[in-house]
Parts: C-alpha cells; structure tokens; sequence
C-alpha cells in the first residue's frame, strides 16, 4: 500500500516548494541513519550531492524507495510526517483517504451538536459536553481546541 501511494505521491512531492534541499537531506539522513539497509552510506550521499538539482535528487530517491519495497516507502512516510507534518498531512493519498464521506460525517456530526445544543435541555447540554470532550480524541491539536472550548461554552 505505501509503495503505490508513494508512486501517486511522487508527482506532488516533486512539484512542491516547500521539499527544499534541507528537508530532502534530513529525509535522506534519517533514512540512512535509522536504516542503512533501507539507503546505505553510498546512496545517502548520491542522494545529498548538492551538484544535483534537489528536485532531480528527490526524484531518484522517491524511484529507488519504491524499488526497495513497501517497507522502504512506509519508513519514508514516517520520516516525512515527523520532519514536516504539514506535508505529510497535504500529500494527495492522505486528502483522498478522507474522502467526501469524512467530510460529509463532520458536517452531519456538527449539525447534530447545533440541534442539541439549541433545541436541547440543560441535562442533554452537559452530555454533549463531556461527548465532544470524547468526540475530540482523534482530531489534530487545533480542531480538538475547538472542540473542547465549544464544550465548555455549553457548559
């Protein structure tokens, strides 16, 4: 599965401004340091030679992961979403696995809220609270901020 996204990936990473040198160098360091057998010392430093092109350069090392394998590509994975999640989190396989049901069940999930919160009675709103507080578990940071606050609002 990692090594087909990282195929559909490899376009958006190769076109993106913010895949700059440094980043594909800390890319290329972890993979080697972490996991020589995945890019050995001799790759690591074709893959940081600065005479290339950075985007030349991350071309061929997103084509030799998906030659190493499905391990190689999920690790690549690993190390970009803890060196740059914003990345990570924008990667056209990351916004398909959403899709528009995610989206679709957010809105609904909100609606449901508003409904209980407006046409709800005292006892219902300390449930919702303590449901968003629950509800927030999986969401990032900023959206479980939201939540959070909205739930103590209610209160």
């Amino acid at each position: 599965l990692a090594a087909i996204q990282l195929q559909s990936d490899s376009q958006f990473l190769c076109s993106d401004q913010r895949m700059d040198t440094e980043l594909v160098d800390r890319l290329v360091l972890q993979l080697n340091r972490i996991y020589p057998q995945i890019l050995s010392d001799k790759e690591a430093h074709r893959f940081r030679n600065l005479s290339v092109p950075t985007k030349v350069r991350l071309a061929e090392l997103l084509k030799h992961l998906h030659r190493k394998g499905e391990e190689a590509c999920h690790e690549f994975y690993r190390a970009l979403h803890i060196h740059t999640e914003d990345i990570y989190s924008s990667l056209p396989s990351r916004v398909r696995e959403r899709g528009p049901m995610f989206f679709l069940s957010c809105f609904s999930f909100v609606v449901g809220i508003a409904i209980l919160y407006y046409y709800g009675e005292g006892e219902t709103l300390r449930c919702t609270g303590v449901f968003l507080h629950c509800s927030a578990v999986r969401l990032s940071k900023d959206a479980r901020d939201v939540f959070i606050s909205y739930g103590e609002v209610g209160k």
